[in-house]
């Protein structure tokens, strides 16, 4: 029971850093998903399911053939999704609420989401860490059989 009122920070920073740092992403507008399947190490449906779970950073361009055209900034999402979900441990859920807590503007001022203030923390996010607590509190509950 003491590991859990140890407390992890994970910051935008350092999810950006270790998902993007043997990675590098061509200088290109759009990417075709086998390319982006080669550059994130992810499968082509694991790419088309986290497109549908992650709907808000994950936006692809159709071309006139209906085929997908991914951004730099839909790679760089999808390295992060993958460093939250398969390096941290991270739910699909818990990643979508980290992803959201983090600052927009940053999103919105810098396209390349490469800059300093794109990798700022969240500061808002006392609510989610109370969703985290009351789920981590279930847990306890249930594995002290109290549920």
């Amino acid at each position: 029971m003491a590991g859990l009122t140890e407390k992890t920070v994970v910051s935008e920073q350092t999810i950006t850093t270790l998902a993007t740092a043997s990675v590098v992403i061509p200088e290109k507008r759009y990417f075709k998903i086998g390319e982006v399947c080669k550059i994130v190490d992810i499968k082509q449906h694991v790419v088309r399911y986290w497109e549908t779970e992650f709907k808000q950073f994950i936006k692809p361009q159709r071309a006139s053939s209906k085929q997908r055209l991914y951004r730099r900034a839909d790679i760089e999402n999808l390295l992060r999704i993958k460093q939250l979900l398969k390096g941290d441990g991270f739910t699909i859920p818990g990643a979508r609420k980290f992803l959201a807590a983090q600052p927009k503007s940053a999103k919105k001022n810098d396209k390349s989401t490469s800059g300093p203030e794109s990798l700022a923390p969240a500061h808002n996010s006392p609510q989610l860490v109370s969703e985290i607590k009351e789920g981590l509190e279930s847990v306890l509950r249930i594995l002290e059989g109290k549920d």
